[in-house]
């Protein structure tokens, strides 16, 4: 049997779309959602919780809880940054305990927790928490090929993964980079050594997708990530009707209604060919892109680069920076492309050709990395770098976590009355300005409403 997760609440659209999908936009289609005998829906995490807070004035956290009430039947899944949470630095042991907690209080059934530099030591604690709490912790492989990547190392990691008790392990394939016989020989391997479920998340951009998930089911993966069809492909999954259909004709058994993902494909086109029209959804970014081969780029920061360059006018440097992107990688070391790291990479690789001079301005965060406070760089860093960076001064080789004083109860003191609950003390650490501005105008609603019922009894 091959299960299959539908990926169009999260990494579809923020992939496709940067994550501007409000709930009300989908809210209509979750019951025929629930019906469609999905392993998971993946609809939380990654970039959604800020998204909801700085471009749709959402609460994430109400958000999830509504999608919970419209799929009782089916898991809910969320991407989780390790150490990172959903934010873009380290975080103390409290908060991502007291995150893990919440997300599951709220509804997430799975956890699938990653390390931008696949350093374990960064995901122990979230996977620890998880467990405590009764969900399912999916430890995660961030894919990436460089001189320093292989088999060997993969599998080395999966044992270091399997050994915290996740459930599952999950190959996170970023950018589409992962052939069909690369895809096919590390799950033979995972499935040789790890005792655990093997899943696969790739996306379509290079045009390898369809096939690399093809011959990871054949090698034994259990579960595959897809898009339901008009909002995949390019930078987002392969089809998940494409994929279905495909497997079932070569003799899996695969536990999806194809007419409930008619009626949710149907009901999604609309608003796909609303974003087409008012230029949210770039067509750049639907097409395939064989030099995400060469710069590694994954979905969502392609699309984010696309629209960073777009607003500065300077849409004609996006071949320059996708050829810088592998360099400024190298330098630090062949770090995976995903978030943080990839915003890190694309952030001062743009740099470096907007300033017509390398490292001219070095971002306070690649500034952090050098320094050690992301974790243990998987390959050897430029040395001249570091050095323009440290000086003579060592990087920190520990777990950086460690060095972190506890931050929930003294954030809640500091919030005080305008916190209405722990969530909020959460959203607030997380992305404190976007968090403040939110609940500024939750209350001035609230505020609003009170006068407006009170004159009306009147």
């Amino acid at each position: 049997m091959v299960n299959i997760t539908e990926t169009v609440l999260r990494d579809a659209n923020q992939s496709l779309i940067a994550t501007r999908m409000p709930f009300s936009e989908f809210e209509p289609i979750l019951k025929t959602m629930d019906k469609a005998g999905y392993y998971s829906l993946e609809c939380w995490g990654g970039a959604t919780f800020d998204s909801c807070l700085r471009y749709l004035n959402e609460d994430p956290w109400e958000r999830l809880r509504k999608i919970k009430a419209a799929c009782p039947n089916t898991k809910l899944q969320m991407l989780l940054r390790g150490q990172n949470i959903l934010g873009y630095k380290h975080y103390p042991d409290d908060v991502v305990r007291m995150f893990v907690r919440k997300s599951v209080e709220n509804g997430i059934d799975i956890i699938r927790i990653f390390d931008a530099l696949n350093d374990v030591r960064n995901i122990k604690v979230a996977v620890d928490e998880t467990l405590k709490c009764g969900a399912h912790a999916s430890g995660t492989i961030c894919y990436t090929l460089s001189p320093i990547h292989n088999i060997e190392s993969y599998v080395k990691l999966a044992k270091e993964i399997e050994a915290l008790g996740v459930q599952s392990i999950c190959i996170k394939d970023m950018a589409g980079i992962m052939s069909p016989q690369e895809g096919y020989e590390l799950v033979k391997a995972l499935k040789a050594n790890v005792s655990v479920p093997i899943i696969v998340h790739t996306h379509s951009t290079t045009g390898l997708g369809f096939m690399t998930l093809l011959k990871c089911v054949e090698a034994g993966a259990d579960v595959i990530d897809t898009a339901i069809s008009c909002f995949s492909g390019g930078t987002s999954q392969p089809a998940t009707e494409t994929m279905v259909y495909a497997l079932r004709q070569l003799g899996y058994e695969v536990p999806v209604d194809t007419n409930v993902c008619k009626e949710i494909n149907d009901f999604f086109k609309p608003y796909r060919n609303e974003c087409l029209k008012s230029g949210q959804l770039n067509p750049v970014v639907m097409g395939t892109q064989t030099d995400a081969l060469i710069y590694q780029i994954p979905g969502g920061m392609l699309s984010n680069l696309v629209a960073q360059l777009t607003a500065q006018n300077k849409l004609d440097k996006l071949d320059e920076v996708l050829l810088e992107t592998p360099r400024v990688r190298e330098d630090l070391g062949y770090p995976p492309l995903v978030t943080p790291m990839s915003q890190m990479v694309g952030v001062q690789a743009t740099a470096n050709v907007l300033a017509g001079e390398r490292y001219k301005n070095i971002s306070k965060e690649i500034k952090s990395y050098l320094k050690g406070e992301y974790g243990k760089a998987p390959g050897e860093i430029n040395k001249e770098l570091q050095k323009k960076v440290l000086g003579d001064e060592e990087p920190y080789s520990g777990r950086y976590a460690d060095t972190l004083a506890p931050q929930f109860e003294e954030a809640k003191k500091e919030l005080g009355d305008r916190a209405t609950c722990d969530e909020d003390v959460l959203s607030y650490i997380a992305f404190p300005t976007q968090a403040e501005a939110f609940f500024e105008k939750r209350d001035a609603k609230k505020k609003n409403t009170f006068t407006y019922t009170i004159k009306k009894m009147g």
